[in-house]
């Protein structure tokens, strides 16, 4: 039997120390294979060509040209899945949500300070091997003044490249308004609830069908995997995008109508009844399938509090997370969905609660708001 070629990852990094460190982490995995490493974007322009990696790890903030000029540049010349590693910095954060974007399948914070190498180590190893299997996005070309590069033919400042994310997102503001789909209904029983898992391409997956969703909705919940620090950027870029209020959730905090609350990085959420209204529990506690949070803690508590008031849909991600949470919503009367296969980034999630017989229906990813829409508007 021939031997399972090796998954070649190229790690372009600023820093000797991250290139080795990121380097004997991935090594140490028998189906991964570190075939070169580059300090910048113009060391790693010949590696590609030579190497021809199937993943790239790339740092976004390096001298002579940053990673998210170079990410913008190789989707448009030679798209490819790429890892995108950042600080835990707010400008970090919001660099993170940008290069997913753009197109890179997952992010990651870089190892050093609070966030070990320990805690990198096996995320990591899980990322390069989902950006493998990944289908990638058809690129959408940056708009007009959106280019990383000036009319001149030099590479944008910072300052620049401000005001151009400034102009994208008023553009996609005033672009939201025109795809929000129209209410059915404007009144819900005070039980329903919206809940939403997934994990790789599940950014840019729940922006879609959440920029479709009116603000006339019941309170939705959702569990992204994603790192600590950037789960509060995606929120925040979400809320800029959507029709809808879109918030990192706190401990405690209420689901009501019109509200989506998006489970913070490290901590599981649990959905809870209280008397007259449901609230959210934040805990830390074990991982879940190497997942915390984990979208089968929401969608296992929900099923125990929501059952048949609940409308749930599993997104793109590898792994096995939600699928058992999704069979269980399903048995307690939720009506249920999965994305298909041909729209997912990664078809691992969705496939497993296929093959549980979890999802009520399978859909491609632009028919699922709709589908939320006309089920919530439809109950009760």
């Amino acid at each position: 039997m021939a031997e399972k070629r090796k998954i070649k990852v190229l790690v372009i990094d600023d820093s000797i120390v991250v290139r080795r460190m990121l380097s004997r982490i991935l090594n140490d995995d028998p189906e991964i294979e570190v075939v070169d490493t580059a300090e910048n974007p113009y060391d790693a322009e010949g590696k590609i060509l030579k190497q021809n990696p199937d993943v790239l790890t790339l740092d976004i903030e390096m001298p002579k040209m940053d990673g998210l000029t170079f990410l913008k540049i190789l989707m448009e010349k030679r798209p490819m899945p790429v890892v995108v590693m950042s600080s835990l910095s707010q400008q970090g954060s919001s660099q993170a949500m940008e290069a997913l974007q753009l197109g890179a399948i997952d992010v990651l914070a870089k190892p050093y300070g609070p966030y070990s190498v320990g805690n990198v180590g096996p995320q990591l190893i899980e990322k390069v091997k989902a950006a493998a299997i990944s289908r990638m996005r058809p690129r959408i070309r940056p708009a007009s003044g959106s280019t990383p590069v000036a009319s001149n033919g030099k590479e944008r400042t910072p300052e620049e490249r401000s005001r151009a994310m400034q102009a994208a997102h008023i553009r996609a503001a005033s672009q939201k308004k025109v795809e929000t789909l129209e209410p059915i209904s404007t009144r819900f029983h005070s039980r329903q609830v919206v809940l939403l898992g997934a994990s790789t391409g599940g950014t840019e997956a729940l922006k879609e069908v959440l920029i479709k969703l009116p603000p006339q909705m019941p309170g939705i919940c959702i569990v992204q995997h994603i790192p600590p620090y950037f789960s509060k950027a995606f929120a925040d870029r979400l809320d800029t995008l959507c029709a809808l209020h879109v918030k990192e959730a706190e401990d405690g905090d209420i689901v009501e109508p019109g509200k989506v609350l998006i489970a913070p990085g490290d901590y599981h959420m649990l959905l809870k009844w209280d008397t007259t209204r449901y609230k959210v529990v934040l805990k830390q506690g074990p991982m879940v399938w190497h997942q915390r949070p984990a979208v089968d803690i929401l969608f296992k508590t929900a099923a125990e509090c929501a059952g048949k008031y609940a409308t749930a849909a599993l997104l793109t991600g590898m792994g096995k997370d939600g699928a058992e949470g999704l069979l269980k919503l399903k048995e307690q009367g939720a009506t249920t969905y999965a994305q298909d296969e041909a729209t997912c980034v990664v078809f691992g999630m969705p496939k497993t609660a296929m093959e549980l017989g979890a999802a009520k229906e399978m859909l491609p990813l632009p028919k699922i708001a709709p589908a939320l829409l006309n089920d919530v508007a439809r109950k009760f």
